[in-house]
């Protein structure tokens, strides 16, 4: 088996991280640690650590499997906890074990140029502008659905659906559901200005586009943590993407268990 570990730089992280390898390796079986090309990526630290590994291997995602040691103050994609290293190991080496697979959203940007770049996000994509109103002709399905006036739109996932998208108004989705959601950011609803002034969801076989209106390019894209600002965006396509990612399912917690443990807790007597 052929494992990497993507971990984050506190002190807590760096330790865990030792503490696996020192773990996988007294147990003397045909483990090797390769970064490039693993069979099964051990994330350790938060969901931020999570999204950092998903980008790092999004290019090889029909062939690897994460699995998720929280050590951080965010654990919506953990499983193990850092005081469970050994039998996160002992879980990993006895069986080849099963797999949970959660949909990503693909996104297309078009540029002025020609240009045509392709994304993977595993929370959502986020459009905005430097500065000002963000002003763009939303289409779903080639059709114009409405022209949108705001601080923005996002884009997320189902399991990306319980982290900005939820603080922004959005509903939480089951990721059985292979859909994407899009919600507004703030968007002018007046006698002049309309909106839906709502999230919608589309499926699989639906594509959302959105045509800045604006010619100046200061428009910022983002992907999960990722922010580039783009001078030469001319549309962008949003869709459920035809990969998945994978995550090991030694121990896997159900995800309405992990909505209710991180949004409402332990019920009080």
């Amino acid at each position: 088996m052929r494992l990497a570990i993507y971990s984050n730089n506190q002190v807590s992280s760096l330790a865990v991280t030792r503490e696996i390898k020192s773990a996988l390796l007294a147990k003397g079986q045909d483990i090797i640690f390769d970064d490039q090309n693993p069979d099964v990526v051990i994330s350790v630290g938060g969901d931020g650590t999570l999204l950092g590994a998903f980008h790092a291997y999004s290019n090889q995602l029909a062939h690897v499997r994460f699995i998720a040691v929280h050590t951080g103050h965010l654990g919506f994609y953990s499983d193990w906890q850092k005081d469970e290293v050994q039998a996160m190991v002992d879980s990993l080496l006895a069986t080849p074990g099963k797999t949970v697979t959660y949909p990503l959203l693909e996104v297309t940007l078009h540029e002025t140029d020609g240009q045509v770049i392709r994304e993977l996000a595993l929370n959502e994509a986020v459009i905005k502008r430097s500065m000002g109103t963000l002003v763009a002709d939303v289409y779903i399905n080639g059709e114009l659905f409405e022209r949108f006036r705001g601080d923005g739109l996002a884009a997320a996932t189902p399991t990306g659906s319980t982290g900005y998208n939820k603080s922004i108004g959005g509903a939480v989705v089951q990721p059985s559901l292979a859909v994407i959601q899009l919600s507004e950011i703030a968007s002018l609803n007046n006698r002049v200005y309309r909106t839906l002034g709502s999230p919608l969801i589309v499926g699989p076989n639906e594509t959302i586009k959105i045509v800045p209106a604006h010619e100046d390019g200061n428009e910022i894209i983002s992907f999960d943590q990722l922010s580039q600002p783009s001078k030469h965006i001319k549309w962008l396509e949003l869709r459920v993407a035809p990969e998945k990612i994978a995550f090991a399912e030694y121990r896997h917690l159900e995800f309405w268990h992990r909505v209710k443990s991180s949004f409402i807790g332990p019920e009080v007597d």
